[in-house]
């Protein structure tokens, strides 16, 4: 069944209440200071009941927080904000207390007392959005600078925030929704022997939108890569070195490295970064025919493993190179799956780092033990991915934008193909006008906002 796909102002008058919302808006456990939100109606009585009067609006106040018994709670800072000059859009409080979980907890209850209610998880951000303070894009990135696990991310992330992405968004569904009311005005003159597409240029100007919404893509892929990280599984016969390889990335022994094959049975997973890009390095029992039971559940949690990889590094030993068993392993691999050969032990050949491309698949030639290449596999893995370490302008973007983009460039060569029907090019511009527009929230399915701010954390 198709959604229905509604406008934020329709949203608005649906969705938003006029209860009143309150959370520990600070991370769990103890910490010099905690915050307690509230946003609502209910937001300056609560002011009134808690510190005895409301603060001036934006202005930082040094007061006692007190119980219904008038006694003490703590001291701290309040901070008011009226409407619609606040985060959310709302009349909002809030109480910044001395960090102690206990306490805030004593202070949320006090606030519920009060009216109001517990915030469900990202429900500020939402009604943020929903009050229009922010688009989706934005909203979502929110979450991004919360979770981001290197300053590469926090930085694309914050570039989303500011609205670096929206803006790009913005700029090509002005220019989607000129083209398209012209293209429908010229439906209003049929009888007319006007060739109205060759003479507005139709033609030239979907191809100028297809080529910006491929930069865009571009921008948007490299800061998926931030957000997202990369799943880089190793695989080989056993005492080939992918636990030596893996220390080596990680910087650190995480996986026990000894002469006795099939040391290694279960998977073993290790998070980095190289230039910025997370990187989640997953160390897997050799491969190959084993009477050991738990050998055997360790080989078959390996090609689990590969299901969810991006790359694949194929680890041989230099001396023996590509053998029956690897090519066998080769087959057993998703065609799609990016592959990187790593040709380890060169050390003991004494031969030297080296990086190659052979029938399309690139083979780098490493020492593991003695590190020996390292530079050469990390830049090659970032390559791989298509990493531009020289894009200083990413934005952070979410799975869900690339896709709508590759469904907008459908619609728009769909359009292109039928370009002297003008039915069929409207009728695609319209599509690709309100695909784009799910990007910023514009036009948005309702379980898709449940599903987007579910995963914020509570408070935020």
């Amino acid at each position: 069944m198709r959604l229905p796909l509604l406008r934020k102002k329709e949203m608005q008058s649906v969705k938003l209440n006029s209860d009143t919302i309150a959370a520990i808006a600070t991370a769990s456990g103890a910490g010099g200071i905690g915050v307690v939100r509230i946003s609502g109606p209910q937001a300056v009585n609560i002011a009134l009941a808690v510190l005895g009067h409301c603060p001036k609006p934006r202005h930082a106040a040094y007061l006692r927080f007190i119980d219904h018994d008038g006694q003490t709670i703590d001291q701290g800072i309040a901070i008011y904000y009226a409407a619609p000059n606040s985060y959310t859009g709302e009349d909002v409080l809030e109480l910044q207390a001395h960090g102690g979980p206990a306490l805030l907890q004593i202070l949320l209850t006090r606030c519920l007392s009060l009216g109001a209610r517990q915030a469900a998880p990202g429900e500020f951000t939402r009604r943020a959005y929903l009050n229009e303070k922010m688009d989706l894009a934005q909203a979502e990135a929110v979450a991004d600078v919360i979770n981001a696990a290197t300053s590469e991310a926090a930085r694309s992330a914050m570039r989303s925030l500011s609205g670096e992405f929206s803006n790009c968004i913005h700029v090509l569904l002005q220019r989607l929704i000129e083209l398209r009311m012209f293209v429908e005005a010229c439906l209003d003159f049929p009888e007319e022997e006007i060739d109205f597409i060759s003479q507005g240029n139709v033609k030239n100007k979907i191809q100028d939108i297809l080529l910006d919404l491929q930069k865009i893509y571009g921008e948007a892929k490299q800061g998926n890569l931030l957000r997202e990280g990369l799943t880089v599984v190793l695989v080989g016969q056993p005492n080939v070195g992918k636990s030596s390889l893996i220390n080596q990335l990680a910087a650190e022994e995480v996986a026990i490295v000894t002469a006795i094959a099939g040391t290694t049975r279960d998977t073993i997973k290790s998070s980095i970064q190289i230039n910025g890009i997370p990187l989640h390095i997953v160390d897997t029992a050799g491969l190959r025919d084993t009477e050991d039971e738990i050998e055997q559940f360790g080989i078959e949690r390996t090609w689990r493993a590969l299901e969810s990889a991006n790359i694949a590094l194929l680890l041989v030993d230099a001396a023996h190179g590509i053998t029956q068993v690897e090519k066998s392993i080769l087959e057993r691999l998703a065609s799609d799956l990016p592959k990187i050969w790593i040709h380890n032990k060169i050390d003991l050949a004494k031969k030297t780092p080296l990086v190659e491309e052979i029938h399309g698949e690139m083979h780098i030639h490493l020492s593991a033990k003695h590190g020996d290449g390292m530079n050469l596999l990390r830049e090659t893995l970032l390559k791989t991915v298509g990493w531009q370490s020289t894009n200083e302008g990413v934005f952070m973007a979410r799975t869900r934008h690339l896709e709508a983009i590759k469904q907008v460039e459908q619609f728009l060569q769909t359009a292109l193909s039928a370009i002297n029907q003008s039915e069929l090019v409207a009728e695609n511009l319209r599509m690709a006008q309100d695909t784009l527009s799910k990007i910023t929230g514009e036009f948005t399915p309702d379980d898709l906002l449940g599903e987007i701010f579910s995963k914020f954390c509570i408070g935020k």
